[in-house]
């Protein structure tokens, strides 16, 4: 299967599993995923990455089990990196952060994915925007500039 085969089955996947969800804006949640990934495309990261940003809410919020990722365009790496991703019940936010630290895909989707929210955080009430912005610079402020630019955008 082409990389692009791959990117279309995922698409296709990822799609099917977030229907009827709906970002706090009103555009249907997928619209999220494939931002990400079209971040990441833009900037020059392969396939493998655009593939988890496509899934890197999956295992958190629909019933898309691991062994769907694999057969939906995914590898060990990409379910690897999504699971490192999600906020399992119970998990332990600074635990959290450095699994995602101590991988490369991760790190990079989580970015964007950050990035993302931020620059889309405008349509959010008040309380969760200030929540969000403290939660970033709390935990993400040194991900990258391009986050620190974001932050400091929203605050202007």
């Amino acid at each position: 299967m082409s990389d692009n085969e791959r990117y279309e089955k995922a698409l296709t996947f990822a799609t099917k599993k977030h229907k009827g969800q709906f970002r706090i804006g009103g555009e249907e949640y997928i619209t999220h995923p494939v931002a990400v990934a079209k971040m990441l495309k833009k900037k020059g990261y392969g396939v493998d990455y655009q593939i988890t940003a496509l899934f890197h809410d999956l295992l958190e919020d629909t019933n898309a089990t691991e062994q769907e990722l694999i057969e939906n365009g995914g590898n060990e790496e990409i379910v690897n990196a999504v699971r490192i991703l999600t906020k399992f019940d119970g998990y332990v936010m600074h635990e959290y952060v450095s699994r995602i630290k101590h991988n490369k895909m991760a790190f990079a989707v989580k970015n964007a994915d950050r990035v993302h929210n931020l620059k889309t955080a405008y349509c959010t009430s008040d309380s969760f925007k200030k929540r969000y912005i403290k939660e970033t610079e709390e935990w993400y402020i040194d991900f990258s500039d391009e986050i620190k630019d974001t932050l400091n955008s929203l605050k202007v």
